[in-house]
Formats: structure tokens, C-alpha cells, sequence
């Protein structure tokens, strides 16, 4: 049984102690470390751009998985790559041109992901999930930490595990948004790959234990 992939969600960290919390994902058991962007345009919040990627990168020793949830990606993706970014995820509703866009990440040597938003279905992958070394489905409305799963996401999830499966790819699935224990167990139960998780990691007494906790999950009956 292979152990799920962690990512924790910088976005809830403390960034007047950023290198104290970068440090922290460094010595537990998560595998990358998941940078949202907001651009305040395509999502209603805005977060940090490049110098908090910069300077997370300069601390990190584990992959930056960056979410781009901002319009018109492909500006940016060359930044983020220099700024260290190895996995850049741009979302289906912000990319007119989907498949040009993979290409563009591709080019720049990152691994290549798509983000879903709740109301986006898996369907829209379908001629382009060979292309996709993960896509991010969104378990919560994209902008904010700390919101609600949303349970429909389980069912999603699985539709795509049959989609990738129908098609022989080799795609990772990833889930952010509300995820904990007990929605982690479900995820990964209907096929999840990665986890990211945000306020249930920072927010817990211990978080490196917490971590290990999502860690070594694993699938039941």
C-alpha cells in the first residue's frame, strides 16, 4: 500500500514565523509543501506572489507544489518556476487554452497540474487527462482556509480515479479544502493520492504528529 502524499497548505501558516514553520514541514513526514496563490481577481482574497515563494524556497528541502487560482496563469508560470516552484497547478476555469498551457509548464521542466473547482465536473478532463501529472480537485470553494468539505467530492473523486483508469494514465489525484482525518480516510478510500491540508495542520497541538497521523493512513474496505 503506497502512503498518501502530504502537502500542507503554507497559507495557513504564520508568516511572522515562516521560516520557523518551514522548518517544521521539513523535518516531518509531509512530501511537498502546497503554495496558494490569490490574485484577488479570480478568487476573492488575495495571498502572497513571489517573494513569499522565494523565500519559502530559499528554506524548503521538499517540493513546492504552487496553486496558481488566479486569471491568465501562463504570464506567470516562468516566474514561478525560477522562484522554485517544481509542480504548478493552473485551474480549467481560468485557461481558455488548457492544453497550450500544460505545454508551457512542461517546457519549463515542472510537473503539470489542473485544478477543479466544486462546480467544474471530471468530465471536462476527458481529452486531456494524459497530459496531466496531477489535478487538483477543490473539496471547498477556492479563496479562503478553514472552510467546510463538501461531500460531493468523495463521488468526484472516484469518478476520476475510473477516468484515469479508463485511459491508462498516470495522473495523481490531489484534494484541498477541509481536509482532516476523518475526510482524509474517505478520500482516500475513493481514490486520492495527495492531501493537502492547511488549518488541521497548523492549528493542531502538535503538527508534525498530525502529519504523520494523515501520513499513515490507509485505504480500508
Amino acid at each position: 500500500m503506497t502512503k498518501p502524499i502530504i502537502a500542507p497548505s503554507i497559507l495557513a501558516s504564520d508568516f511572522a514565523n515562516l521560516q520557523r514553520d518551514t522548518e517544521m514541514v521539513n523535518n516531518s513526514e509531509a512530501d511537498w509543501f502546497h503554495v496558494d496563490i490569490m490574485d484577488g481577481v479570480f478568487v476573492p482574497n488575495i495571498s502572497y506572489g513571489l517573494p513569499v515563494t522565494q523565500a519559502l524556497h530559499k528554506h524548503a528541502t521538499k517540493p513546492l507544489d504552487v496553486h496558481l487560482m488566479i486569471v491568465q496563469p501562463e504570464k506567470y508560470l516562468e516566474d514561478f518556476k525560477n522562484a522554485g516552484a517544481e509542480i504548478l497547478t493552473v485551474h480549467y476555469e481560468a485557461c481558455p487554452h488548457l492544453h497550450r498551457t500544460i505545454e508551457q509548464i512542461k517546457s519549463l521542466g515542472c510537473k503539470a497540474g489542473v485544478a477543479l473547482n466544486p462546480a467544474t465536473p471530471v468530465s471536462v478532463l476527458e481529452d486531456i487527462i494524459h497530459d496531466c501529472d496531477l489535478v487538483l480537485i477543490m473539496s471547498v470553494n477556492p479563496g479562503f482556509g478553514g472552510q467546510k468539505f463538501i461531500y460531493h467530492t468523495i463521488e468526484k473523486v472516484a469518478k476520476l480515479k475510473a477516468l484515469i483508469t479508463k485511459k491508462n494514465a498516470n495522473t495523481i489525484i490531489e484534494i484541498d479544502g477541509g481536509v482532516n482525518l476523518e475526510t482524509a480516510q474517505l478520500l482516500i478510500n475513493a481514490g486520492a493520492d495527495a492531501l493537502v491540508a492547511g488549518s488541521f495542520v497548523y492549528s493542531s497541538k502538535n503538527p508534525v504528529e498530525t502529519i504523520s497521523n494523515l501520513k499513515n493512513l490507509q485505504v480500508t474496505s
